[in-house]
């Protein structure tokens, strides 16, 4: 939900360069394959040309040379055509190349200008077909994982034999991708299952799950810790892109749905920036988002659009980027004809100091282990250096860990693994222990088995995760002519602790901005403009602090103001048609400013109030006399709420407490508990049956926060929370106990949250959100009696507009409209009746409310409505194999035709129309 972090990345600006920036003189292959089209290292740039039938690659430099210009050389790599390619990330200049001629090469390879090796260093021969996918591993060197159609094998290159070959796909490889410290290898496949395997430890896959829905290409790599992340498409043709967590793969954390389309999405990530591309092969829309750890898992960051249609994408290293201009990525977009350099530039002051939050410490050019290290089980991460200008490490000719392949001792390798009858077995070398699982995966043993047919369905739910009816619940402004317009000197400024207005089913309350404290009551049966002149108001003579209408009575309303003094106004029958100046009675006894006054749910003439004396006292109405005073407050007191049962008062306060008060058994608190880290301000309400408490505050950074405390146990803190975004008004919780969802928002908000709130995990489950084309004051929602429950209308609010009063309709969007949806309105309780008195609840007694149903008598429950009988909605398909002869389509189409034309025979639509007489025609 945390849609609006902060985050320094967020402003980051695609820069396309005029075409004079552009890298010309590219033939950009337009074949089908599975691999990468274009690849960079720090220097140079690999890609896929349609010379020699796709045998031949172009070879460029990332930048250009002193005249501005880009040198395209070709180089003739394979008999058929390159699948993909891969430059080494300890290695500038070694390319590996894969190919449909079922070999696997390595090159060295030099600058465009100068002349190229004819032959390649190394050349492997996997035997199993046609070839898709080469990829370095990213820590070791000397290792490569190549993939077939179906097939994975692990090659370390100076051996003649694969160091593990994987158990086949059951459909055709798309996507491979190396976990960052190389431990684990991810795969995606057309079958739509995600795969991992640590060949270290076993052939077959340690998980295998259920990837997207859409039967097109998938892509899959490795992004922050251990996350996975694919592209591919849903079952409605989008693209899609998902967001996995490796150690729980039964349902992906997030996901992102883009356009409709067929282009396969080829997914870019900078593990340093958190920043990911997606761009479709054939469009020239590119995508950019922020990964994150936490909600919002993916967050947008850009949309670019370019000239050109994309063949290829590659992401250019991180340490050739353009640092003084705060450049934190660089792509190179293929296209048929050019390779378009596009710049992600943070807006910064360019050519000042180095900008050190931009960029951490990246990886380097020296591998972590060797092969053999790799292969014994050792698992580390590449030694990370610094994108300062003086800080770089200096270009340094090949370590003895990472010399030329040509000058590795292949003939020891041949001898070693000739002892062995299967490539899949190690050699006998102690340099190359026998297989074991992997000591830093905790995946090699924890693989999932298939499930058996009983549990599928549970591993169905389990797959897709819980999911809310009220997901899409929507919001709606109704008509116009239901809005009270023309509201002159509202009131801005109230408390933090208010609501900043209130309403009942028949009139709503706004303060005014005019001296002594002045509050407008409007009927909401009596819609329209309202006029240009002075309108009867409620003179309370002091600044309102805080104002509420009695749950039981309609035309009571309390007003708490800045003289600690609460009084009661009784409104006339009509509405308020005269100045009323004095108030019913008027309860004393606070020392200092009121916060905030709660009515108890339950007992009529029960009043709560918190106060700046740091107490809160709760009050008779009937008698006008403080009943109760509580203690144990430390600050200001921010919110308070009565529990369902009306037994308990809670409270949270700026000194970072959740407090439980039983005002019947003692004026201290019965339970303590931590509270929201930040002291701007916070609110509390009872949820899920009373069993928990849900509080809306802030974080340690200032961001809006929910949090979920167990009302049982306090002390123990919050057992869920949830991020909301940046903003300095809090937000004002709204709780539906018979649907059990939460709504909320902020007074100058836009936008208004929903959740539906579970007992248990994952506690919050977020739904559609609803938003303003304006800032608002706040929503007061009102009885559930006012809900138009034929329209499915869970939820009736007013909305305090700058100048309107608006009523707003939360709606569950249903098909069956014409039944009673009684799975979304179980009976409702009454709150707006009374069921005791103030004092026989002060006398330990405890009420309940009766409850309703809200099924119009001429409306059949959904529950009960009648099974519909399956039709068949398609043809049989021999309709439409049916082959007719070239006569009978000629006759349907010249059917058609007359059909469309209409009949000639048939009289005009003018000869209908009676004339005028001739005469008439006289002058």
């Amino acid at each position: 939900m945390n849609r609006f972090k902060t985050s320094k990345y967020k402003n980051s600006t695609p820069k396309i360069p005029k075409k004079d920036g552009w890298i010309a003189g590219v033939r950009g292959g337009s074949f089908s394959s599975q691999g990468k089209h274009i690849t960079s290292s720090c220097s140079l740039v690999a890609f896929n040309t349609d010379q020699a039938g796709g045998g031949m690659l172009g070879l460029t430099s990332v930048d250009a040379a002193s005249d501005g210009k880009w040198t395209v050389t070709p180089i003739s790599c394979h008999a058929d055509l390159v699948t993909d390619l891969d430059f080494s990330p300890f290695d500038d200049s070694l390319l590996a190349t894969c190919s449909a001629d079922e070999t696997v090469k390595l090159w060295r390879v030099c600058g465009p200008a100068q002349d190229q090796v004819s032959d390649a260093e190394v050349t492997l021969s996997p035997a199993d077909g046609r070839l898709e996918l080469v990829l370095f591993h990213p820590a070791a060197s000397q290792l490569l994982a190549v993939a077939s159609v179906r097939g994975v094998q692990v090659w370390d290159v100076t051996r003649d034999t694969a160091l593990a070959v994987l158990q086949q796909h059951e459909d055709q490889l798309q996507g491979l991708g190396w976990k960052e410290d190389g431990s684990l290898l991810a795969s995606s496949c057309k079958d739509r299952k995600l795969r991992l395997f640590d060949p270290r430890a076993q052939l077959s896959a340690v998980q295998c799950v259920q990837g997207h829905q859409g039967n097109r290409d998938s892509r899959v790599l490795w992004v922050k810790d251990d996350n996975l992340l694919t592209t591919g498409f849903n079952q409605m043709r989008q693209q899609e892109v998902r967001l996995w967590d490796s150690r729980k793969l039964s349902s992906s954390l997030s996901s992102v749905s883009l356009a409709t389309s067929n282009a396969t999405l080829t997914p870019l990530y900078d593990p340093d920036s958190g920043l990911l591309t997606v761009s479709g092969n054939g469009e020239s829309v590119i995508d950019c988002f922020e990964v994150n750890s936490s909600e919002p898992f993916l967050s947008q960051v850009s949309h670019c659009l370019t000239d050109l249609s994309t063949r290829g994408m590659a992401l250019v290293p991180k340490l050739a980027l353009d640092v003084s201009c705060c450049e934190v990525l660089r792509l190179l977009q293929l296209s048929d004809n050019f390779i378009v350099p596009i710049s992600y530039q943070v807006p910064r002051k360019a050519g000042q100091d180095f900008h050190a939050d931009l960029y951490p410490d990246t990886a380097g050019h020296t591998p972590a282990m060797t092969a053999e290290d790799w292969w014994r089980g050792e698992n580390k991460q590449v030694e990370r250096v610094s994108l300062h200008p003086n800080k770089r490490p200096k270009p340094a000719t090949p370590s003895a860990q990472e010399k030329k392949p040509k000058d590795l001792p292949r003939d020891k390798s041949k001898e070693e693994t000739s002892t062995s009858s299967s490539p899949v077995s190690t050699p006998s070398s102690s340099a190359v222990p026998s297989r074991s699982p992997s000591s830093t995966s905790g995946l090699s043993s924890g693989f999932l088995p298939s499930p058996s047919p009983s549990q599928s369905s549970r591993a169905i739910q389990s797959m897709l995760g819980p999911s809310s009816k009220f997901r899409h619940i929507q919001g709606a402004v109704l008509h116009r002519d239901t809005h009270i317009t023309n509201l002159r000197g509202l009131h801005l400024t109230t408390p933090g602790e208010c609501d900043g207005f209130c309403a009942n089913g028949q009139r709503v309350a706004v303060p005014l901005a005019i001296a002594g404290g002045q509050i407008a009551v409007f009927e909401l049966s009596q819609p329209g403009k309202l006029p240009d002149t002075a309108l009867p108001t409620i003179q309370n003579s002091v600044s309102v602090a805080d104002f509420c209408w009695d749950p039981f009575d309609t035309h009571k309303l309390v007003v708490a103001g800045d003289d600690a003094k609460i009084r009661v106004w009784k409104i006339p029958k009509g509405g308020v048609t005269e100045t009323m100046t004095e108030p019913e009675c008027v309860l004393r006894g606070h020392t200092e400013k009121i916060y905030s006054i709660k009515f108890h749910p339950h007992a009529s003439g029960l009043l709560a109030s918190s106060s700046y004396d740091l107490t809160v006292r709760l009050w008779s109405l009937e008698t006008g006399e403080e009943v109760k005073r509580l203690s144990g407050h430390q600050d200001q007191i921010f919110g308070m709420a009565w529990s369902p049962d009306g037994k308990l008062l809670a409270t949270v306060c700026k000194d970072g407490k959740v407090r439980l008060y039983d005002p019947r058994k003692s004026t201290s608190p019965i339970q303590e508990g931590p509270g929201p880290e930040g002291h701007r301000g916070a609110r509390v309400v009872w949820v899920c049956d009373g069993k928990y408490l849900l509080v809306s505050g802030f974080d340690s950074r200032s961001e809006r926060q929910l949090y979920l405390f167990s009302a049982e146990s306090l002390a123990s803190g919050s057992v869920a929370s949830v991020p909301a975004d940046v903003s300095p008004s809090t937000l004002i919780p709204f709780y539906d106990p018979d649907t059990s969802v939460l709504i909320l928002t902020g007074k100058g908000d836009t936008r208004v949250y929903a959740y539906e709130i579970l007992p248990e995990a994952p506690y919050f489950m977020e739904c559609s959100s609803f938003n303003s084309s304006e800032p608002h004051k706040g929503l007061c929602f009102l009885p559930k009696t006012e809900c138009d429950v034929r329209d499915v209308e869970v939820a009736r609010a007013i909305r305090l507009g700058k100048a309107t009063i608006e009523p707003v309709a939360f709606r569950v969007p249903r098909v069956k409209k014409e039944f009673f949806q009684d799975d979304v309105f179980p009976e409702t309780a009454v709150w707006w009746e009374a069921s005791l008195t103030a004092a026989a609840w002060l006398s330990g007694s405890n009420g309940q409310q009766r409850k309703i149903s809200l099924r119009p008598k001429d409306m059949t429950p959904v529950s009960e409505a009648p099974k519909e009988v399956p039709v068949r909605k398609y043809l049989p398909s021999s309709v439409y194999l049916e082959e007719k002869t070239d006569e009978q389509k000629k006759e349907e189409l010249l059917s058609a035709m007359v059909a469309k034309l209409g009949n000639r025979d048939d009289p005009l639509p003018q000869a209908s129309c009676e004339g005028v007489d001739e005469d008439e025609w006289d002058d």
